[in-house]
């Protein structure tokens, strides 16, 4: 409503502003035309009935008497020029007409006219004389020949005619004044439109984009000052709308970690606790004491290892993990890994590879963060391999090392791959769900992974085993770690 109150305003200031710049504009000018056509022409017939009683006075100037043959002169330049002419002495009196029949001999002119035109001046005035029955523009010459001067003659022509001029410009340029208010009506009718529509997409758009519907987009292809606005308006909607999937998915991923935590804790507690009852009320013997003892220092070292992988991964977000980088031969590394996992790889009778060719380069990395990451994922393969075999390979790819884990064991979901680095995520928990562990150990390997400037990748299918691919910047340097 807002929006389009505005509108309507924006409507009529760009319409009454129009309209009084083309009525002042043309108002003006008409003005102007008017005042300066009316002078043109009335200078125009001054002029040109000047030249005219001039023309008569070198037709009559022989004689200084009014005779037959003058009034024929007098009519004829009368049918002419279509002026009337008159003939008057040195006092003013009229002596001779081209017309009698609308003035009579024997008037007079105005004594102002006589003394100019005896004095040899041209006069030009608009004459009010008695017998005229409409105002007349006139003219007044002396007549004469050189030094002699008889009288005058006066050339005149109605001035309603003038008049009727003028007002024909006038009305003219009021009929082009109507026509420029009716084409300015509509050319702000088309432009306020053309502003106000894309204005109340807008407003729609912003009111839904308020509402928190951050995926709305405005749809205006003008480039103009709108169009930028528009698209201005886009930009802060994706970013909203960016902005609230992170704030949701950090707000599901808060609630995913208490959930996990607590459910983590949960259960090793509530284990603790059971015993830790029947221990207290006398119900286990003394003999059988041990084994309960046992399972409770498990489960607290499961608490201890869940609460500092969470401390690790946090160190690793926030940065506070610093890396002690330096040359590690890829050989020795790989066979102190198969040291380490070939016994626990033959109690679940599972055949362990090792294969690593030689002439590889060293790696550059964290000797410590390195047995982490890759005993990590063969600690996984080993965990979730019931038959088969886990294989570990290292080849060069370019300016980068790159270990291969590979199993026989029950695989991922394609579902499930891209969240295995999330936290506290358990690929296949049906299947794998007598298999302990915080949930925590790929999200740490893929921190230090990229800490070290590698990546990490899996392919696997379900009941196909899974094949990890970790790769690590090689150095050109010497150099082989202890």
């Amino acid at each position: 409503m807002l929006l389009r109150a505005i509108n309507r305003s924006i409507f009529r200031r760009l319409l009454f502003g129009y309209l009084l710049t083309v009525l002042l504009g043309l108002g003006v000018v008409g003005i102007v035309i008017s005042f300066l056509a009316k002078g043109y022409i009335y200078d125009s017939t001054q002029n040109e009935l000047l030249r005219k009683a001039k023309k008569v006075n070198l037709a009559i100037q022989d004689g200084n008497a009014a005779d037959a043959s003058m009034e024929s002169l007098l009519l004829f330049f009368d049918q002419t020029f279509d002026a009337r002419i008159w003939i008057f002495d040195r006092n003013g009196s009229i002596i001779a007409t081209s017309t009698k029949d609308e003035v009579f001999i024997g008037k007079s002119v105005a004594v102002s006219i006589a003394r100019k035109v005896a004095a040899g001046e041209s006069a030009v005035s608009e004459l009010a004389v008695e017998g005229l029955s409409q105002p007349m523009l006139s003219v007044a010459v002396p007549w004469g020949k050189d030094d002699r001067i008889y009288g005058g003659i006066v050339l005149h022509s109605p001035v309603n005619g003038i008049q009727e001029t003028v007002s024909q410009i006038r009305e003219t340029i009021l009929w082009g004044t109507l026509i420029g208010v009716l084409l300015t009506t509509a050319m702000v009718s088309y432009l306020s439109w053309s502003i106000s529509r894309p204005l109340q997409a807008i407003d729609r758009a912003a009111s839904e984009i308020g509402m928190g519907n951050y995926a709305k987009r405005i749809e205006i292809d003008s480039t103009d000052e709108i169009g930028d606005l528009a698209q201005t308006i886009n930009s802060m909607a994706g970013k909203l709308e960016q902005t609230e999937r992170e704030r949701s998915k950090a707000e599901q991923i808060r609630t995913d970690f208490l959930a996990n935590v607590s459910h983590e804790l949960r259960t090793p507690l509530t284990a603790m606790q059971g015993f830790l009852e029947a221990l207290q009320d006398g119900l286990i013997d003394e003999e059988r004491r041990q084994p309960y003892y046992d399972i409770m220092m498990q489960e607290t070292l499961h608490m201890n290892r869940l609460l500092d992988d969470i401390t690790m991964l946090d160190k690793l977000k926030n940065g506070e993990i610093r890396l002690a980088p330096h040359p590690v031969d890829v050989r020795s590394f790989l066979q102190s890994v198969e040291l380490k996992f070939g016994t626990i790889a033959s109690s679940k009778r599972l055949e362990l590879h090792v294969d690593c060719p030689d002439g590889l380069p060293p790696i550059h990395a964290d000797y410590d963060r390195l047995e982490q990451i890759i005993s990590n994922v063969v600690g996984n393969a080993i965990k979730f391999t019931e038959r088969g075999s886990v294989r570990i390979g290292a080849r060069r790819e370019g300016a980068f090392v790159v270990f291969v884990v590979a199993d026989t064991g029950i695989g991922i979901a394609p579902a499930d791959r891209e969240f295995i680095w999330d936290r506290f995520f358990k690929a296949d928990r049906g299947r794998a769900k007598n298999q302990k562990g915080t949930g925590l150990g790929l999200a740490i390997v893929k921190e230090l992974v990229e800490l070290h400037g590698g990546t990490i990748g899996v392919e696997s299918e379900p009941d196909r085993g899974a094949t990890f691919t970790i790769r690590f910047p090689a150095v050109r340097s010497e150099g082989v770690s202890a």
